[in-house]
């Protein structure tokens, strides 16, 4: 039998055609030196923050546990150097929060802890082993993955859906684990298929990365024997590679306002991350460091790279040659979805996968007039939002009016933003919408 290359079952509604920016794609990973301090965040993903577990003079091991919690939707910290715990505080994240953190200074011993590859006779071992590793959606939602791959009793999973569409300008860290690590891809595809018991797994990748096609599809026909692992090119649009997105493509099936893939029968993974648990359960590693996009116009050498995690991210950009000029706007994810920062000193965290930075000239902001009701707004979101009328409602604080136009059904993807003449910040406005329904429902 020969795995084929499949067509989208159903064309996402929306989204807008970025430019293509992937100028780091024919760059391998390049590991970074570790720097001579991690700061280690406790609140890395969706959910309960990890609480620490070690205190200010302990000696820690790469792969040591650090911070952990007993509540269900969070995953476990593990120390990203070998040394001393120089501090354990409050610091202030790039997204603003702040949270307990753990301060390693590095020995410059690369000392690891004890590693095995973790016992599964049974799915909730797999799930256990997952949880143990630290994993989170590498691909920058950051939700603790034991949690997407515990599926509840009452829901029959039949799809398995691997996500390296990375459809985000600049970003190629995915693309780089396609080409350069895809028995890991493929091994941990064949793993999660197994112990989810799917009967189907498409792998989403977009057109414009026909060499990653290229070695998916070869490597899926030489290893798929029973032919149940198909490769699905989508075309080369924003944002296609959101989870709901990703579902009505290799599905045809929508995820209804609230629910999630699992509702539907499907499980999306990003890529790295299933590459990741082969990692792990080949040699019980967990997550202690990640691979990111370094690039933009005042990036002096852009590349990819591998840093531990914690790293800073001045540290990183200086090890990628500094800046060309005083950067405009330095952004810790994709220009569409990611986050400008204005303090280069925060640490890199589990979810992070690019840096980018801009000089003026590529930073030209529009000012921001009335709203000529155009419609381009309401045309590129793909979950047939009103944009506009969120915002009015927004302004005015309306809760009622905004629940009933699905304010909290927005995933923020900015293709409203994008395609606005105005120039408003719509995803910003969005933003301030849910926070008015929040604040409503606290009242009650």
């Amino acid at each position: 039998m020969h795995s084929e290359i499949i067509k989208p079952k159903k064309k996402v509604r929306g989204g807008v055609a970025v430019s293509h920016e992937k100028h780091t794609k024919d760059m391998p990973v390049k590991r970074l030196p570790a720097p001579e301090t991690v700061t280690l965040p406790m609140r890395q993903h969706i959910g309960a923050p990890c609480t620490p577990t070690v205190k200010v003079g302990d000696t820690v091991k790469i792969g040591q546990v650090i911070g952990d919690s007993d509540q269900y939707v969070s995953a476990p910290v593990h120390a990203s150097v070998s040394g001393k715990v120089t501090a354990v505080k409050e610091v202030k994240l790039a997204s603003g929060l702040v949270s307990q953190a753990v301060i390693i200074e590095n020995d410059g011993e690369l000392t690891e802890a004890e590693f095995s590859p973790p016992c599964m006779d049974t799915k909730e071992d797999f799930v256990k082993a997952v949880r143990a590793s630290g994993l989170v959606g590498l691909g920058g939602a950051g939700f603790p993955t034991h949690v997407k791959l515990n599926v509840p009793a009452d829901k029959t999973v039949d799809t398995l859906i691997i996500n390296a569409a990375e459809c985000e300008p600049y970003i190629t860290v995915d693309y780089r684990e396609c080409i350069d690590n895809s028995w890991d891809v493929f091994n941990g595809v064949h793993l999660l298929k197994d112990m989810l018991g799917v009967q189907r797994v498409v792998i989403a990748v977009e057109d414009n990365k026909p060499e990653a096609i290229k070695i998916l599809e070869r490597i899926a026909e030489k290893e798929d024997t029973d032919d149940k692992i198909k490769v699905m090119p989508l075309k080369s649009k924003y944002p296609q590679g959101a989870e709901k997105m990703m579902v009505l493509s290799a599905t045809g099936r929508k995820v209804p306002p609230g629910a999630l893939p699992a509702d539907v029968g499907c499980v999306v993974m990003n890529v790295a991350s299933a590459a990741f648990i082969a990692r792990y359960i080949k040699t019980g590693k967990p997550l202690v460091s990640r691979s990111l996009t370094v690039d933009g116009s005042a990036i002096v050498q852009p590349q990819n790279i591998r840093v531990p995690i914690g790293t800073e991210i001045d540290y990183i950009l200086k090890a990628c040659g500094g800046f060309r000029e005083e950067p405009e706007k330095i952004v810790c994810g994709g220009p569409m979805m990611g986050m400008a920062i204005v303090d280069t000193h925060h640490p890199i965290l589990k979810s992070n996968n690019a840096l980018l930075a801009f000089t003026k000239d590529d930073m030209s902001l529009k000012t921001e007039t009335d709203c000529i009701h155009c419609g381009r707004c309401a045309k590129a979101c793909p979950l047939s939002l009103m944009p506009t009328l969120i915002h009015r409602f927004a302004v005015a604080r309306d809760a009622k009016k905004l629940e009933h136009a699905g304010a909290m059904v927005c995933m923020e993807c900015g293709s409203c933003a994008y395609s606005c003449p105005a120039g408003k910040p719509l995803v910003q406005y969005m933003r301030h919408a849910k926070s008015v329904l929040r604040e409503e429902a606290q009242k009650k």
